[in-house]
C-alpha cells in the first residue's frame, strides 16, 4: 500500500452496511441479529456515503462488512457504483449459502476488489463450532474456489483466542493450497459476543507474532495483524532494531488510519470502539475522519498513556486503542495484550515524573 496522510484520509474505511446475518459466531462484534434493522442507511444513502469516501482521495479502500453484507438485495449495485466513483471495493461475506457463485460472479462484474472470508480452522470440526453453523466450512472453502475462478482476490481473516490459536499453522497451510494473497490474523477484543471467549495472554501473543513474522518470509500470500499494531514493534525487535529508535512509518490503528461507519450510519474510531463522532445523515465522513476532537486525539502518539505513552515504537505501533478501551474505558491507555515494557519505566511517563527539589 503506498503512503497515505492518516490525518487526511484512512488507510481502511469500513462500512458496516446491515447487522443482520445467519450466522452466530463466538467472536461478533456486531452482535449479529437475523433480521436487517429498520435504521440501516439506505441505498440513496449509502450511495451518498460513498460519494462522500470518495472525497477522502484516489483509490480509496472501502470494505464492506456486516452481519453478512449479501444479506442486503443492493449490495451489487452499491459495489458497482463505488467502483464507478473510483473506490477500491471490497467485501468481507459470511460463509453462508448467501455467497452463492452466482453472486460472486455478479460481484466481480461489479468491480469488486477483494473478498475476506473467515477462517477459524483448517478442517470443518472446528471451523464450525466456532461459527456457530454446520456447513460454514464447506460454504467457506467453495466460496474461496468460486471467487478465484471469478478473478477476486480472496483474503482470510482469523481471530486468535484460546479456543483458535493452536489452529494457526494448518491455518496457514490451508491457506497456500487455496491460493490466498492475504491473511488478516485478529487479536480478540473483548466486545459483543466476544467477551465469553479467553485470549491468550500477553507473552504468548508475542510469540504469536514472531512466529507470524515468519510465516510472512515464507509463505506468497501477504500478512497483517488486526488490533495488534505491536506486530510491528516485534518486527523491529526481529530486525535487532531495539535501541529506542523504531523508526518507519506509523501502524494504524482505531481513529488514525481506520475508520468505520455503522448500519445506521454512526462515525466510530473501529468497530471495536464505538464511541461515536457523529453520523454520516448529518456530515460527510471525511469531515468526521478528519475534524473529530477523539479522532484528531487518536493520531497524536504523544496523548498515549502508561506505558503504550512511554514507549519507544509507539509511532510505528500505538498499541491497540479498541483494546484499551474496552479493558478501561479510557482509548489513551496501555493495551493489556502487549507484555513489553520500555526501559526504565516506573508507572510514570517521564514529564510526569517530579523533578528534585535542589534546595531539599
Amino acid at each position: 500500500m503506498y503512503h497515505v496522510d492518516t490525518s487526511e484520509r484512512p488507510v481502511v474505511l469500513i462500512w458496516e452496511v446491515t447487522q443482520a446475518c445467519d450466522l452466530s459466531c463466538d467472536h461478533c462484534r456486531a452482535d449479529a441479529q437475523p433480521d436487517r434493522h429498520p435504521d440501516e442507511l439506505t441505498t440513496a444513502e449509502g450511495k451518498r456515503l460513498l460519494e462522500d469516501a470518495a472525497a477522502f482521495g484516489e483509490g480509496q479502500l472501502v470494505v464492506l462488512s456486516g452481519g453478512d453484507p449479501l444479506v442486503r438485495d443492493d449490495i451489487t449495485e452499491l459495489v458497482a457504483y463505488g467502483d464507478e466513483l473510483g473506490l477500491r471495493m471490497t467485501m468481507t461475506p459470511s460463509g453462508t449459502r448467501s455467497l452463492s457463485t452466482e453472486r460472486i460472479e455478479a460481484l466481480a462484474d461489479a468491480g469488486l476488489r477483494r473478498i475476506a472470508v473467515s477462517l477459524d480452522g483448517a478442517a470443518a470440526e472446528g471451523h464450525d463450532a466456532f461459527r456457530g453453523e454446520t456447513g460454514s466450512f464447506a460454504e467457506t472453502i467453495r466460496a474461496v474456489e468460486d471467487a478465484r475462478d471469478a478473478g477476486i482476490p480472496v483474503q482470510a481473516n482469523t481471530t486468535v483466542c484460546r479456543e483458535t490459536v493452536g489452529e494457526l499453522p494448518a491455518i496457514r497451510h490451508l491457506l497456500t493450497e487455496l491460493g490466498a494473497v492475504m491473511w488478516s490474523v485478529f487479536f480478540l477484543v473483548p466486545i459483543g459476543r466476544g467477551r465469553v471467549l479467553e485470549p491468550i495472554d500477553p507473552a504468548e501473543a508475542d510469540a504469536v507474532m514472531r512466529w507470524l513474522a515468519a510465516v510472512a518470509e515464507e509463505e506468497p500470500f501477504g500478512l497483517k495483524t488486526t488490533e495488534a499494531p505491536h506486530y510491528r514493534r516485534v518486527l523491529a525487535q526481529r530486525s535487532a532494531d531495539d535501541d529506542s529508535d523504531a523508526g518507519g512509518r506509523a501502524g494504524v490503528v482505531a481513529g488514525d488510519g481506520f475508520a468505520f461507519v455503522s448500519h445506521a450510519g454512526e462515525v466510530y474510531p473501529s468497530g471495536f470502539l464505538p464511541r461515536s463522532v457523529g453520523s454520516v445523515r448529518e456530515r460527510p465522513v471525511h469531515e468526521l475522519y478528519r475534524e473529530a476532537s477523539l479522532f484528531r486525539t487518536l493520531r497524536d502518539r504523544d496523548a498515549l498513556e502508561g506505558k503504550c505513552g512511554a514507549c519507544p515504537y509507539r509511532t510505528v505501533c500505538g498499541g491497540s486503542r479498541s483494546r484499551a478501551y474496552a479493558h478501561t474505558g479510557n482509548p489513551l491507555a496501555s493495551d493489556p495484550l502487549c507484555p513489553y515494557v520500555p526501559a526504565g519505566y516506573d508507572g510514570q511517563l517521564p514529564w510526569e515524573r517530579e523533578s528534585p527539589n535542589p534546595t531539599a
